[in-house]
């Protein structure tokens, strides 16, 4: 165990305050900030991939699928128009033009398509343009002389060698169109391919970036952190077992270290203190040796005193009272008056004894406690009192009072001072009346203890004498404290100091009710006696615990 000089220097942990290296909120936030970099590094190429990937497989599905598709489209209905042309023209039957006039509907409505597909791109747009210029040169000079003329054989004989021709023009374009269409595709079909390709390793990379990313976080939190707090805290456990002169060893980031060097600091004053509280308790221990000798020895002077020292005023007083017996004749009135005083003086001195004995004997005999009924003690005490009662024509009353916890002797001495205090300090020619209650009060415990569930009683005993004013009510608990003097109420100012002792020894507390105004109240409080009604609520409410619990 350290010294207290070692503990109590300033600098003790001032090289653990000011050791170099980065806290753990630097840590997280460098690693946080690494981590976020390249989860934006990866984020970005994904976003690249898919970006590209959905270029590619638009260029592919949305531009030159249709494309080829309008072009095969085109194509037939230019089939369709030659073929409703030739059918006219050999057989002069105008049903064989319906064939041609929607196929014109359904060139327009491919060539619109391929104009909007192949925009931008130049082959394609050139390629179509020869295949609109070819399919009008047909239409100029065979297509539409023909469809117009009433009788078309003639025309469609004078010009079937030429259209035949234009028509082959025709389709070698559309079919280079078509086979341009066509590589296109298959380029941006091989790039979907090679895009797609490149993105799952890319996805695959970030993948397993970020397992890294969170592999290397754990690893880092474990070695940098949570080891350094593990250590720490088998360390303190350590201590809190008992082992003060354990040394805490500060590691990990400069924050736990610092942690580490102000709970060792914390330990080592712990130490300190139960070093110093050690050496009280061996002061204590003596102490408490030397005061047990002590009161062995004050009670040895009880002892003489209840019994030597009452010897001498008993012979005293006798003395005294024979002297005036034997000599009445030759005494006179002052004589007899100092002889009174005498008697007096020796009487009063062997009651303050026996007063103070019974005063200093309060906790430390009749340690007996048991269950006491106060209606019962209350009857007793009452019939103790009954010459004085009978004297002053006192009326004594009280309720069903409870049965409290305590040692029957004290608590009689209690009442029968209250009582008998009641009886002395009574108004001018009123007789007596005193009544004693009790009421359930709050019990002072804390919550929890063994103590606490017991009931806890507040009684009162109110009479209608002279009454006691507020700014007395704590000096007349003090012992040899009087109001009064010994003229007007016989008594040695020790009756409620010794009401006080006797309640406080019970855990309870004494005082003068303040707002009582038709002349004495005091109320005093006692632990009670643990009741059925209690017992059996205290009980149903730990089964309903339990019962909780087990759900």
């Amino acid at each position: 165990m350290q010294s207290a000089e070692e503990g109590s220097r300033p600098d003790d942990f001032r090289p653990a305050r000011e050791r170099a290296g980065w806290s753990t909120s630097r840590w997280l936030g460098t690693g946080t900030t690494v981590a976020l970099v390249v989860l934006l590094v990866l984020g970005s190429c994904g976003t690249w991939a898919l970006v590209r990937s959905t270029s590619v497989n638009q260029r592919l599905a949305d531009r030159w699928s249709p494309a080829l598709i309008s072009s095969v489209r085109m194509e037939a209905a230019l089939v369709n128009q030659e073929t409703g042309i030739r059918g006219y023209g050999l057989a002069g039957d105008a049903s064989f033009l319906s064939p041609y006039r929607s196929g014109l509907t359904q060139q327009k409505t491919a060539t619109k398509k391929l104009k909007e597909l192949t925009a931008g791109d130049t082959r394609a747009t050139a390629d179509l343009a020869r295949v609109d210029a070819l399919a009008e040169k047909w239409h100029a000079s065979v297509a539409r002389p023909i469809a117009a003329a009433p009788d078309p054989t003639v025309l469609a004989q004078e010009r079937a060698e030429s259209g035949r021709a234009q028509f082959d023009a025709l389709r070698t374009a559309l079919r280079v169109q078509q086979e341009h269409i066509s590589s296109e595709r298959d380029r941006a079909r091989s790039d979907l391919a090679s895009v797609a390709g490149m993105r799952n390793t890319v996805f695959t990379v970030i993948a397993a970036v970020v397992l890294a990313v969170m592999a290397l976080a754990f690893a880092g939190l474990r070695l940098g952190v949570q080891r350094p707090l593990d250590r720490l805290r088998a360390d303190v456990r350590k201590v809190a077992s008992g082992d003060y002169a354990h040394a805490l060893a500060p590691t990990g980031p400069a924050d736990i270290q610092v942690l580490a060097g102000d709970v060792d600091a914390m330990r080592r004053r712990l130490a300190e203190d139960l070093e110093l509280k050690d050496r009280a308790r061996a002061v204590l221990d003596a102490q408490t040796v030397e005061l047990r000798r002590s009161n062995e020895e004050l009670e040895q002077f009880a002892y003489v005193a209840s019994h030597d020292l009452q010897e001498p005023l008993r012979k005293v007083a006798s003395f005294c009272q024979l002297l005036e017996r034997r000599y009445a004749e030759q005494l006179d009135d002052r004589a007899k008056q100092y002889i009174s005083f005498a008697v007096d003086g020796a009487n009063r001195m062997q009651l303050l004894i026996n007063d103070l004995l019974t005063f200093s004997r309060v906790g430390r005999l009749h340690t007996d406690e048991q269950q006491v009924d106060l209606t019962d003690l209350v009857g007793r005490t009452v019939g103790d009192l009954d010459v004085a009662v009978q004297q002053t024509g006192a009326t004594v009353t009280y309720e069903d009072l409870p049965t409290v916890h305590g040692q029957p002797t004290q608590l009689g001495l209690v009442l029968q001072n209250l009582i008998s205090n009641a009886i002395k300090f009574r108004a001018p020619d009123t007789a007596p009346v005193i009544h004693v209650a009790a009421r359930r009060v709050p019990n002072p415990g804390r919550e929890g203890s063994e103590e606490a569930r017991r009931p806890f009683w507040e009684i009162s005993v109110a009479d209608n004498g002279i009454g006691i004013a507020p700014e007395y009510a704590e000096r007349v608990f003090v012992i040899f404290q009087r109001l009064h003097t010994r003229e007007s109420y016989e008594g040695n100012g020790i009756g409620l100091a010794l009401c006080k002792k006797i309640v406080e020894h019970h855990g309870g507390l004494i005082a003068v009710d303040t707002t009582y105004t038709s002349g004495t109240r005091f109320v005093f409080t006692l632990p009670g006696v643990e009741d059925e009604e209690t017992a059996v609520a205290e009980e149903q409410e730990a089964a309903g615990a339990a019962g909780a619990a087990e759900e």
